[in-house]
């Protein structure tokens, strides 16, 4: 595991940039060792920045607008709002962390969170993450080799999600629980005919990280003890499997999500993985109007019973940047993150599960069914990608990716993929 600050070549292969390409590239030099300031500004001073992708999405712009403003009157403090679109927020994130051009908090998404961190930029918030009655799944989303560098806003997972009114008239009467139950369920789900996809799962190299979950699944570490395990017999299995439901077309060809959301939304998928915030996504671009009450959480089917289910952990945390305004924007963060009235109205608005045992207790979010199940079901044993905390998690991705595909298309074994696949990864972690 690297700790030791991530360098200004391995930022820039993370995102993609070539040196040339950055305009003042010299800025990732200023990358300082870990517990160092950011910047020369006043710790102590009430004013500081608030960077967040969500500023920059008109959905969600006016929530967050209100909590800046209620926190500015309640503090008598200025707060500088700052945004990227998603896409291109990493990257602009990663420059003016390291040229000290960003203070105060931060919003991260979890995937993410290592990356910074390795940076030597960030405060660690173990004194002051004990006040906030996060839960325990959602403190690990925000830590990184044993210290506490976000503190979690809102925590999810991505997860399968079930029709029950494609189950019911396949005459399945309960969720399948392991791999073999669920294999017999979708056999019955294509007998349905009338061009149903049994589980829409990802197919499209651009998505087909939703591989590992089964990979672990099978029983696939994928990393363990700092060495690449697949290629192993789980992750031969696991492909080997999800080759099996690809011809028997109990899974489709060329699915990413957003293929995956519109053939659920049309009725002609039973099951597919997704973020809790499917199904508003999903329900909201469907013609059919009852879809939302038809949208189930399943815990992914196990290989055995007694396994754990598989899910990755999916949120965002707030990270605070050392430097001017660090002891306010922390403040500003916990009361963020763990204030009921505003994670509650948070909820309301955006339906993004709070990461405290109170928030998720509230009446605004405990009647909501389908997220009080999410959390209990899947949430509940979801981890983060053990390949988060390297730079090139990317390329790992991708890499595993065209594998998995090239099996899928009959360009190569499943052994001999895996094999190619864990060389890559190996070799890739390495650099």
């Amino acid at each position: 595991m690297t700790t030791s600050g991530i360098s200004r070549r391995g930022a820039l292969r993370m995102f993609g940039i070539g040196a040339l390409g950055v305009a003042g590239a010299g800025v990732l030099g200023a990358c300082a060792p870990s517990g160092s300031p950011s910047n020369g500004g006043d710790p102590k001073s009430k004013n500081f920045d608030f960077t967040s992708w969500s500023l920059n999405e008109e959905a969600a712009k006016p929530s967050i607008e209100k909590i800046i403003a209620a926190w500015e009157k309640a503090e008598k403090s200025k707060i500088r709002a700052v945004s990227y679109p998603y896409n291109e927020y990493l990257s602009q994130l990663t420059l003016k962390l390291g040229g000290g051009e960003t203070t105060g908090a931060v919003h991260l998404d979890i995937a993410w969170l290592a990356a910074m961190a390795q940076m030597g930029k960030l405060v660690d918030l173990g004194s002051v993450v004990g006040r906030g009655g996060y839960t325990d799944v959602a403190l690990k989303s925000g830590t990184y080799d044993g210290k506490q560098y976000g503190l979690p806003w809102n925590t999810g997972s991505i997860g399968v999600i079930a029709n029950s009114q494609l189950l019911e008239k396949a005459g399945i009467k309960k969720h399948p629980t392991t791999v073999e139950e669920f294999e017999a369920a979708l056999g019955e789900l294509k007998g349905l005919g009338g061009g149903v996809v049994p589980y829409a799962a990802a197919t499209k190299v651009a998505q087909l990280k939703d591989i590992f979950p089964w990979m672990q699944t099978f029983g696939c570490k994928m990393l363990d003890g700092g060495k690449v395990t697949i290629g192993d017999d789980a992750s031969v299995d696991a492909v080997t499997w999800y080759k099996k439901l690809h011809d028997e077309k109990l899974i489709a060809a060329d699915v990413d999500r957003f293929d995956a959301r519109a053939l659920f939304g049309q009725g002609k998928a039973a099951f597919y993985d997704d973020a809790i915030i499917g199904k508003g996504v999903t329900s909201a671009q469907s013609k059919d109007k009852t879809l939302a009450d038809s949208m189930q959480p399943m815990e992914r089917p196990v290989l055995k019973a007694g396994d754990t289910p598989q899910a990755l952990l999916w949120g965002g945390v707030i990270a605070i940047v050392n430097g001017k305004g660090q002891d306010a924007a922390t403040e500003f963060a916990l009361h963020t993150t763990t204030d009921q009235a505003t994670t509650s109205e948070y909820f309301s608005a955006r339906a993004l599960p709070p990461s405290t045992t109170a928030g998720l207790a509230a009446p605004e979010v405990a009647r909501d069914s389908f997220t009080t199940e999410w959390t209990q079901k899947i949430t509940r044993t979801a981890t983060g990608s053990p390949f988060w905390q390297f730079a090139q998690n990317a390329q790992i991705e991708e890499a595993v990716g065209k594998q998995v595909q090239a099996v899928l298309v009959g360009k190569s074994k499943p052994k001999d993929a895996m094999k190619q696949a864990g060389e890559e990864v190996a070799a890739l972690i390495k650099r």
